[in-house]
């Protein structure tokens, strides 16, 4: 059985990251979506509320499954018997930071393969950063994210009690 890895924060998830979750799907016999859980950093959302947001998105892929991770991605690989990683790329910037680090895991792991796919033309323009700097100013996202995506994300800058943490909402 061939067992793909798609590592990420997927914070948010965007339809960028949905698309190259269908294609790989499509090339593999199970794709485990890792979601990183990042102590060096402050997310948007939770790394449990990524992970269900993410088991909602993709209930229709029958071999996709979702899970948290910390650590070493060549970990993470190993204790799901996979030697193949999935990256996602936009353009030369993103190849440069993901050959580096497909280089340095392969270091760490001989076994581990890096497979790049490049995003569609219509997900090339936009990040995860770009989309929560949209979504903080009240811009239109819809076309970005996911539907869960979108509505979770609107009650976090814009409900009350709500504990978005950028720049202009959070108060400070």
């Amino acid at each position: 059985m061939k067992v793909a890895v798609y590592p990420g924060s997927f914070d948010p998830t965007t339809n960028g990251h949905l698309d190259i979750i269908n294609r790989a799907s499509r090339l593999c016999d199970k794709l485990i979506v890792g979601v990183l859980d990042n102590k060096s950093k402050v997310p948007l959302f939770t790394v449990e509320e990524r992970v269900a947001q993410l088991k909602e998105i993709t209930k229709d892929f029958a071999n996709v499954e979702i899970k948290a991770f910390s650590g070493l991605l060549v970990d993470f690989a190993r204790a799901n018997n996979s030697n193949i990683v999935i990256r996602g790329l936009r353009g030369v910037t993103d190849f440069s930071y993901e050959f580096q680090m497909a280089l340095t895991n392969r270091a760490l792991d001989s076994d581990l393969e890096t497979l790049f796919i490049s995003a569609d033309t219509q997900y090339l323009f936009f990040s995860s950063s770009q989309v929560k700097e949209i979504a903080s100013f009240g811009g239109d996202i819809a076309n970005m994210v996911p539907e869960i995506i979108n509505e979770q994300l609107f009650c976090l800058i814009f409900c009350s009690g709500n504990r978005f943490r950028f720049r202009g909402l959070s108060g400070k």
